[in-house]
């Protein structure tokens, strides 16, 4: 069932996944424009309906129990590029695409040296540094003419023409929670102007494992630049220099609108490089996701690899219609000693024959109603209000509310500009 249900990835925005018939006997929860009410075992799918003007309640928590997902895959559009970024060396944004590279194909065993430069060569981000959501605000002010509202009301003349904000590594979060066994997350959220923006928290447990990061896990993190720069050109007529310097301040990101069911998503996500091909299809079609991975030499190590491994590098490239992955296995030494290419339309064929391995459906139906329990607790339009949206392995996601705390994350620049470049717009009307 799954490789047939995903052979197209993306159906049309006008047609629905048509549903087999043991497929509707089984599961009548609900097709492909299903509602996502569902919260969990803890909250009733028919809720009474309230007094009139009274509001219905608010779910408590959200159960994380992949069972309760496995039915069928929700709409999703076709991911459509609105635009792009670059941040240069300095970590400076750029409205335009001057970090884009260009993808060389490597031999099929390039015995790539991914440690080479990285005691010379690399210059490394400082990542105690929060960034938050600043980079995709700041597209977003530069871009605003392509997203406001064709629809407008008084209290919100300009209001962006999405329901969430937010970088696809979060959402990517969401698609692998019902099978992270692991790590936890927090996720603020903020209404403001009636779009809900996602900003991922730092848990503490993190924040551990971060300082306490030994000196092979942190050069093992540099191996994956390293590879991209084996494999990635400046521009479409030359060649990778792998004798230069590792920046990892340098980042394209492109920046993308689709909609899971009857959310309207724009997010934002770091790309490694497009291919090269005048006749490759337009953006995001065209780019490639870079991946490096410990060479696989057993059975037991490539089942663990499509069951952990492939979950994550799926999410990641799917959500944006990113097509392809080229891996490079790697041995102990970290030399890249085999290249191999990942379509995402064929992961779940990879998968099928795993026992008990994950399931796109369920993945993108937690995604979904996460979303639906996000849109039903968050109701204060208030930029200094932030939702904390709590996740712990095989826990239900709880919440918390804070008010001018220190997880709040809109920026004062942003939400003077957006109320500011209202106010204008709507007097030159």
């Amino acid at each position: 069932m799954e490789q047939r249900r995903h052979r197209s990835q993306y159906p049309n925005s006008s047609q629905h996944h048509q549903q087999s018939a043991d497929k509707r006997k089984r599961d009548d929860i609900g097709s492909a424009q299903f509602e996502c009410k569902r919260f969990g075992p803890n909250h009733h799918q028919h809720q009474v309906e309230p007094p009139p003007g009274q509001s219905p309640p608010t779910p408590q928590a959200l159960s994380t129990r992949k069972q309760l997902y496995e039915r069928d895959f929700p709409l999703y559009k076709q991911p459509v590029e609105v635009g792009s970024f670059s941040l240069d060396s300095e970590r400076r944004f750029f409205n335009d695409a001057r970090q884009m590279r260009y993808f060389v194909e490597p031999d099929r065993k390039p015995n790539f040296d991914l440690r080479d430069g990285y005691k010379d060569r690399f210059i490394k981000r400082d990542d105690t540094v929060k960034e938050k959501l600043d980079h995709i605000l700041r597209w977003i002010l530069a871009n605003k003419s392509k997203l406001q509202s064709k629809v407008t009301t008084a209290s919100s003349p300009c209001a962006l023409d999405v329901d969430f904000v937010t970088w696809r590594g979060h959402l990517t979060k969401l698609l692998t929670t019902p099978y992270e066994t692991r790590e936890g997350w927090l996720l603020a959220v903020t209404r403001f102007r009636g779009t809900l923006y996602i900003s991922e928290v730092e848990t503490e447990a993190a924040r551990r494992e971060n300082e306490n990061r030994t000196e092979k896990h942190e050069e093992m993190m540099y191996w994956g630049y390293k590879f991209e720069q084996y494999a990635c050109a400046d521009d479409i007529h030359s060649f990778p220099d792998p004798r230069g310097v590792v920046n990892t301040n340098e980042a394209f990101c492109t920046v993308v609108q689709t909609r899971l069911a009857e959310h309207r998503l724009l997010f934002s996500g770091e790309v490694d490089c497009r291919d090269k091909d005048p006749k490759a299809p337009a953006p995001p079609a065209s780019y490639i996701e870079l991946k490096t991975s410990a060479e696989i030499c057993t059975p037991k190590q490539r089942s663990n690899f499509h069951r952990f491994k492939l979950l994550k590098w799926w999410a990641q490239s799917f959500l944006p219609g990113v097509p392809r992955i080229v891996a490079g296995f790697r041995d102990h030494e970290g030399v890249v000693v085999a290249v191999e290419t990942f379509h995402i339309s064929k992961i779940s064929h990879l998968i099928k024959n795993e026992y008990n391995c994950w399931k796109p459906t369920v993945c993108m139906n937690f995604c979904c109603d996460f979303l639906s329990f996000v849109k039903s607790v968050v109701r204060e339009d208030n930029p200094s209000v932030v939702y904390l949206f709590s996740s712990e392995p095989q826990r239900d996601v709880t919440y918390s509310i804070h008010r001018d705390s220190q997880y709040s994350f809109l920026p004062h620049w942003y939400v003077e500009e957006m109320i500011s470049g209202s106010s204008r717009d709507s007097h030159h009307r």
